[in-house]
C-alpha cells in the first residue's frame, strides 16, 4: 500500500514527535531530525519502519522531528498521520 496524500501528526513539544508522510514511488524513505539520532537514531527509525510494515505500507517518504518520543508514541503518530492520509478529501 501507498499513501495519496501528505498528513502529518505530532508536534515538537518535548517527548513528542513530528511525523509527515509524503506520498512516494520508491520503497518506505525515512528522514529523521533528532538531538538524539547518534544514540537512538536507528531505534526510531526501526520504529517507524515497523510500524509502517504493519500497516502494508510500502511506499512513502517519512519526515520526522524527534524531540524525545518514547517508542509508543511513534508508533501512535505514524498511525495517526497514516489515518489522516486515507481520510476524505484534502483541503490543502
Amino acid at each position: 500500500m501507498k499513501i495519496e496524500r501528505p498528513s502529518q501528526a505530532g508536534s515538537m513539544e518535548s517527548n513528542d514527535i513530528l511525523i509527515m508522510l509524503h506520498p512516494s514511488n520508491q520503497s518506505i524513505q525515512i528522514q529523521l531530525e533528532s538531538k538524539v539520532k547518534k544514540q537512538f537514531g536507528k531505534h526510531i527509525e526501526q520504529a517507524i519502519k515497523e510500524t509502517l510494515d504493519e500497516a502494508g505500507v510500502t511506499q512513502v517518504l517519512v519526515v520526522a522531528k524527534d524531540s524525545g518520543a518514547l517508542d509508543y508514541t511513534i508508533k501512535s503518530r505514524v498511525l495517526t498521520a497514516l489515518s489522516r492520509s486515507m481520510e476524505g478529501p484534502s483541503y490543502e
